[in-house]
C-alpha cells in the first residue's frame, strides 16, 4: 500500500506529502508524474513528482486544493493510504549539457519547478530561480530554491515577498543586464507561460515550458491532454510534458483548461459538503 509518511501544508491551499513507493522512487526523474487515486471509486488525478528518495523509497508530491478530488486527498492523514499511485509517467526533463539556465516557476508550480532546478545545480549547471506567487502567505519552497540555486528571485503581485511584480519583469531584467542562458524553463499558470515565452522568444534563447493538461489514463490513449505544439496534435502524457514553448498553442490550452472549471467547482463543493457532514 502507498501509504503517507508525511503532510505538511505550505501554504492555506498547497499541501506536501511523502509518499511510501519504492518501485516508482526507483526509477523517478524531475519533470515526471504519477496518477493516484484516493480510493477505489476515486478520480484519478495527474501530479508532478515534486521530489523523490531512492534509498528510503518516497516519492514527495506537492497539490493545490483546487477540485473535489485534491480537497479529498488533502483530508487524507498520515499513516493513511492512497489507492493507486502510478509512475513514473512523462519524459524526464532534459539537463545533460546545460551550463546556464533560468528556472522560472509560477506558484504551486515552483513544485514543479524545484526538482529541476535541484537536478540542474546537482549537475554543476549555474541555476537563476525565479518564483512569483501573488502574496507573502502563498510563497512556498523558498529554503529549497536558495539551496538549489546560485541566484534566487522572489517576486509577488503586492510587493509583499521580494520584489514587486511579475516574474517576466524579474526575467528580462536579468536578460537585460547581462545574463545569457542556454535555456529557460517554465512552469506555472498557462497564461505565465505564454509571456514568459513571448518574451524569451523576443532575445531568441530556447524555453522549455511544462504543460499539465486535463490527463485521464496517462498512456496516451484517450486524448483529453491533447495540445497543438508547432501546429501538430501531441499528447502530455507521453510526448511531454515538457514541450518548446515557442511553439505551443497556449490559446488553445487555455480555452481547453476551462471548458471545466464550472463543472469542477460543483464537484469541489460537494466535497465540502460532505466532509462537513462527515465532521458533524
Amino acid at each position: 500500500m502507498f501509504e503517507i509518511l508525511e503532510k505538511r501544508e505550505l501554504n492555506p491551499t498547497v499541501v506536501l506529502m511523502e509518499i511510501n513507493a519504492p518501485l516508482v522512487a526507483k526509477k523517478a526523474e524531475p519533470g515526471q508524474f504519477i496518477i493516484l487515486r484516493t480510493d477505489e471509486n476515486g478520480e484519478r488525478i495527474p501530479l508532478t513528482v515534486a521530489d523523490f528518495d531512492r534509498e528510503k523509497g518516497t516519492v514527495t508530491i506537492i497539490f493545490q486544493i483546487v477540485g473535489a478530488t485534491t480537497k479529498k486527498l488533502s483530508m487524507l492523514e498520515k499513516g493513511d493510504c492512497l489507492h493507486d499511485f502510478v509512475g513514473p509517467l512523462g519524459r524526464a526533463t532534459h539537463t545533460d549539457g546545460l551550463k546556464k539556465v533560468a528556472v522560472v516557476g509560477g506558484g504551486v508550480g515552483c513544485a514543479i519547478a524545484y526538482p529541476v532546478a535541484k537536478k540542474l545545480h546537482e549537475k554543476g549547471c549555474e541555476v537563476h530561480a525565479i518564483c512569483g506567487f501573488r502574496s507573502r502567505e502563498l510563497v512556498i519552497l523558498q529554503d529549497e530554491f536558495e539551496k538549489a540555486s546560485s541566484k534566487y528571485v522572489l517576486v509577488s503581485d503586492d510587493g509583499s515577498a521580494g520584489k514587486k511584480g511579475l516574474v517576466t519583469d524579474a526575467l528580462k531584467e536579468l536578460i537585460e543586464g547581462g545574463e545569457q542562458y542556454d535555456e529557460v524553463i517554465t512552469i506555472g499558470p498557462l497564461i505565465m507561460m505564454k509571456f514568459v515565452c513571448q518574451l524569451t522568444k523576443e532575445y531568441g534563447i530556447k524555453t522549455v515550458a511544462s504543460m499539465n493538461p486535463v490527463m485521464i489514463d496517462g498512456t496516451g490513449m484517450c486524448g483529453g491532454c491533447r495540445l497543438s505544439v508547432g501546429g501538430k496534435t501531441v499528447f502530455a502524457c507521453v510526448d511531454g510534458p515538457e514541450f518548446d514553448g515557442h511553439l505551443i498553442d497556449f490559446d488553445e490550452a487555455m480555452a481547453r483548461g476551462n471548458a471545466y472549471g464550472e463543472f469542477e467547482r460543483h464537484k469541489y463543493e460537494e466535497a465540502c459538503n460532505l466532509f462537513n457532514k462527515e465532521v458533524k
